[in-house]
């Protein structure tokens, strides 16, 4: 049986903010009295992960996947409920599970950003009691992995982005970790900056005994490096599966792409939830086959068209039309 490294129950994390009206006379009146609001950024979440598994979190802005990173690493303490990564509580951070796991935070430099990389892992070598020379030849052995030799003795902040996502990298795995956590780690890099990175994960990592949770907002990084994938909408999980599976559970639908030959002239409506902007020069969204057939009719009848193309959705699409069906039930549900 896979022995189970992450187990969640019943976590949640909710945060008190205070509402600020518009204007002098409510500034005045929050002196005195404020209105105090609750923001469920985590709803309950039962969760089990197995040692060595690539997971994928999913969804949009806000949807609680950072917050979920966040306390399985220890970072925040949980308002419910309890979790246990590698047999320990996250939050109460003992030294022996903080040299377990790695974090990886894609909008974050960890690093130290006036000096070198190479410094900053011999900071590292000392911070974790590591065998210096073992560590200084893995350093070694993972910078030509990355093609970075060149720039381990340059300060950091000279770097360009994709150049100082490797040495995060390299940093993050510097203590072999048994879990690393990867918040957005390709997030504003290069089209080769990112391949670079996922190709990394994907051949030394992924298959290995490491356990990897990884959020991303490229698909091309969950399809691509994830085992299972978890879909997030507004604090809960919508979807806990395989890339595959949730594909086949899709109700079918195209990807109509249109290019005109000039600017629309006017606003054009496709459906009561989709028109197309005046000025656009394309057209680009999935579509079920009654929307297609539809839309087909009124893109040749009205608009000057130069090419039309009917595709297969491809995996971004599909988690797209999947989060935007759950924000709708959402809406709905509070609506009542």
């Amino acid at each position: 049986m896979n022995e189970v490294v992450i187990k969640t129950t019943q976590l949640a994390r909710s945060y008190q903010t205070y509402r600020k009206e518009a204007g002098l006379f409510a500034a005045m009146k929050g002196l005195f009295s404020k209105t105090v609001e609750t923001k469920h950024a985590l709803l309950p979440i039962d969760l089990e992960i197995t040692k060595g598994q690539v997971v994928g979190l999913v969804g949009s802005n806000g949807a609680g996947k950072t917050t979920l990173l966040k306390l399985l690493s220890g970072l925040i303490f949980p308002s419910t409920g309890t979790a246990t990564v590698l047999g320990y509580t996250p939050w109460d951070r003992p030294n022996a599970f903080l040299k377990q796991i790695s974090l990886l935070l894609g909008q974050k430099n960890q690093l130290w950003w006036d000096i070198p990389a190479s410094d900053s892992f011999h900071l590292l070598i000392a911070i974790y009691d590591l065998d210096k020379t073992a560590t200084l030849k893995r350093v070694d052995d993972l910078a030509a992995r990355l093609d970075c030799q060149h720039v381990l003795k340059v300060p950091l902040r000279r770097l360009s982005l994709g150049e100082r996502m490797k040495m995060e990298l390299i940093g993050c795995l510097l203590h072999n970790p048994k879990i690393l956590f990867l918040d957005e780690p390709t997030i504003g890099l290069d089209v080769v900056a990112q391949t670079n990175i996922r190709k990394f994960i994907l051949e030394e990592l992924k298959g290995s005994d490491v356990t990897i949770i990884l959020t991303s907002h490229y698909m091309d990084d969950i399809a691509l490096l994830a085992d299972r994938l978890l879909l997030m909408s507004h604090g809960a999980i919508a979807y806990d599966g395989t890339v595959d599976h949730f594909m086949s559970l899709t109700p079918s639908t195209k990807r109509l792409v249109a290019d005109f030959t000039m600017p629309l002239h006017e606003e054009l409506t496709i459906s009561p939830k989709l028109t197309i902007p005046m000025g656009a020069l394309s057209f680009d969204h999935s579509l079920s086959s009654a929307e297609l057939f539809d839309a087909l009719k009124i893109l040749t009848s009205q608009t000057p068209i130069r090419d039309l193309k009917i595709e297969e959705p491809d995996f971004e699409d599909v988690i797209r039309l999947f989060l935007e069906k759950e924000s709708s039930l959402h809406k709905a549900r509070n609506n009542r």
